[in-house]
């Protein structure tokens, strides 16, 4: 099997790869192995990317959650477990939410569930709720804060 590119090419590609945007371990070795790099290869080069600051993976980490919780507005059950799914530890991951200050997280949560409330056009209540419910829980909030506000919202509108 012949490499698409020698080593040090393949190095400088992923210095840019990494510098455009943080990445991850997995996205960077899936990466290398798309280049046809061979295991060997592959180690020194994420070894050579981790020394010259280029990957980091508590720092994209905390960079994704941050992002994700301000542009996508998502909870951390859902931050949690798209970070799992790149494989990061947990300790990363725990430093990764202690980013997200609970002030700005909950006034994220109010805005969301207010502007999702007001934008479902459903007489019946149920199928209001339910709606409200599923669309929230599946941006990744806390189950206990969801059936909290429906009831709050519920207890308005009446």
């Amino acid at each position: 099997m012949k490499s698409v590119c020698t080593p040090k090419e393949a190095l400088q590609k992923l210095e840019h790869f990494c510098a455009y945007q943080e990445r991850c371990h997995d996205e960077v070795v899936s990466k290398l192995y798309s280049l046809k790099m061979t295991p060997d290869e592959i180690d020194t080069i994420v070894v050579q990317l981790i020394t010259d600051n280029f990957l980091n993976e508590t720092r994209f980490a905390c960079s994704f959650a941050q992002g994700k919780h301000r542009i996508k507005k998502w909870g951390k059950i859902r931050i949690v477990n798209e970070l799992k799914m790149r494989n990061i530890t947990s300790t990363n991951i725990t430093l990764a939410l202690a980013g997200i200050s609970t002030e700005e997280y909950l006034d994220t949560f109010e805005q969301l569930a207010q502007k999702c409330w007001d934008s479902i056009q459903e007489n019946n209540q149920l199928k209001k709720r339910k709606k409200f419910c599923d669309y929230i829980l599946r941006r990744g909030y806390e189950s206990n804060m969801v059936y909290e506000k429906v009831k709050e919202l519920e207890a308005i509108t009446k």
